[in-house]
């Protein structure tokens, strides 16, 4: 992880100063993008990290970013990272910087709650309209993927129309790791099914535990239990005792 202290003082200039973290793993190409940044008077980068750095949640907390701009890691759904830093800071704009434009993992971004989506060939004179816009409260998606981002969020609000019980308020991902509990997998075992970080997996079971309002992994498997959600046989711990995930 990378910080940049160099502009502290910015915030007390009178300027409304634009904060912004960038989590991206092309180290170079960040830190060539970060010092053309550092040129535009109301845009203060205040750090860097790869999108597998497990301390992205915490430097959300501690940097409180007004954007967080997010490359697209192969890995990771890029659906759970933007929730990653949605969970930490609510009221952070996310903007996925990338260079290809995926319409699925852009539909994901978007479900998630990202404002934007940005190739990172665009102008830095685009790229700062886009943040500024974002922190106004528009959203910037390429015309080519907005007319099907649009489609599959009206099917998604349509679809929650439908649906009722304990488990409606849960994410596909959030009832994917919520599955993994109710089989009795530690959190290392989730995250390596589902390919994503065990940062990622804490990071959904904190956020099923709030929906379902309940206080340990434990509880969360009873109510998952009695909603009907089916545990795999053949997972370990499925069969006779269930054990609780350890989140590590």
């Amino acid at each position: 992880m990378d910080e940049d202290f160099r502009a502290a003082g910015r915030d007390g200039e009178g300027v409304n100063v634009l904060r912004l973290l960038m989590v991206d793993d092309h180290l170079m190409l960040t830190e060539a993008l970060s010092a053309r940044l550092s040129d535009v008077g109301d845009i203060w980068v205040v750090g860097r990290c790869a999108t597998d750095d497990p301390r992205l949640p915490a430097t959300v907390d501690r940097l409180r970013p007004d954007v967080v701009t997010l490359d697209v890691d192969p890995v990771t759904s890029t659906g759970d990272l933007v929730e990653a830093v949605l969970l930490r800071r609510p009221s952070t704009r996310v903007v996925v910087l990338t260079g290809g434009l995926d319409r699925q993992r852009a539909v994901d971004a978007a479900r998630a709650g990202a404002a934007g989506w940005v190739p990172k060939e665009c102008g830095v004179e685009e790229l700062t309209t886009v943040l500024r816009g974002v922190c106004a409260g528009h959203a910037w998606f390429p015309p080519e993927v907005l007319g099907e981002i649009l489609l599959r969020l009206r099917e998604d609000v349509a679809r929650a129309g439908r649906r009722d019980g304990p488990l409606d308020v849960l994410s596909d991902r959030e009832r994917d790791v919520l599955r993994g509990m109710v089989d009795g997998k530690r959190g290392s075992r989730i995250a390596e099914e589902l390919r994503i970080s065990v940062e990622t997996v804490r990071t959904h079971t904190r956020s099923i535990l709030a929906k379902l309002r309940v206080h340990s992994q434990l509880e969360a498997v009873s109510v998952a239990a009695a909603a009907g959600l089916r545990t795999n046989p053949a997972a370990p711990g499925a069969a006779g005792e269930l054990s609780p995930p350890d989140p590590r």
